[in-house]
């Protein structure tokens, strides 16, 4: 038989850890369970026993699940890990992939959905619950469509979309650009056809999601 999975499994409650850590161990390819109760133990934990996949949770105290991601992956660049959170939004699910987790499962699947993703990661695979990677598709294939219309629009109009939805009224952007009033509200109005807004407010959004402007957190 292979060598057996070591896994890390980091979570600040030590039942919700001894839970998992059972479970794990029932199973017939994993081998060492490690435990870590934040971000930092875990950095320290990892130092010493190299396990195979970091289970990580999001909510702890201390670094915090997304920057302990980004730590582990500095100082060890294979690292592979597995988000478990209870979180189900996909904007954790986004940030913990952009931070570099291979992985990303809720706490509300069935155990053997643990097993699996860690198993999936050791063989050096990505694992994303089926239902958060349906969404994140449909929101990818949003995004693109998005992408697309921005990069229609003409470079004066995307100076004036850029200040519009960065939160300058028409008459301000108007001054800004030296152009009249009638010509910025004639762009606004072939901005929005474009880009397939109807309100300031649902540009502003687009815009935020494209990162063309930065929301406040």
């Amino acid at each position: 038989m292979a060598n057996k999975i070591s896994v890390l499994l980091v979570d600040d409650h030590a039942v919700v850890r001894a839970g998992y850590k059972t479970y794990l161990s029932l199973s017939e390819r994993i081998g060492a369970v490690y435990e870590a109760d934040r971000g930092e133990t875990a950095c320290q934990v990892y130092d010493k026993q190299t396990p195979d996949v970091v289970v990580m949770d999001l909510s702890m105290p201390g670094l915090g699940g997304l920057e302990s991601v980004r730590r582990l992956l500095v100082r060890y660049p294979h690292c592979k890990i597995l988000v478990f959170s209870i979180h189900n939004e996909l904007v954790y699910v986004t940030r913990a992939i952009k931070a570099g987790a291979k992985g990303y499962i809720t706490k509300n699947n069935e155990p053997d959905t643990l097993v699996t993703a860690v198993c999936t990661l050791a063989e050096g695979g990505t694992y994303i619950e089926p239902a958060l990677a349906q969404q994140l598709a449909v929101n990818m294939a949003i995004g693109q469509d998005e992408a697309y219309k921005v990069k229609s629009l003409s470079p004066r109009e995307f100076d004036i979309f850029c200040l519009l939805a960065n939160g300058l009224s028409t008459r301000e952007a108007a001054d800004k650009l030296c152009l009249s009033y009638k010509t910025v509200c004639n762009h606004s109005t072939a901005i929005k056809e474009k880009l397939s807004v109807k309100t300031m407010s649902e540009l502003t959004l687009l815009a935020s999601r494209q990162g063309i402007v930065k929301t406040s957190a």
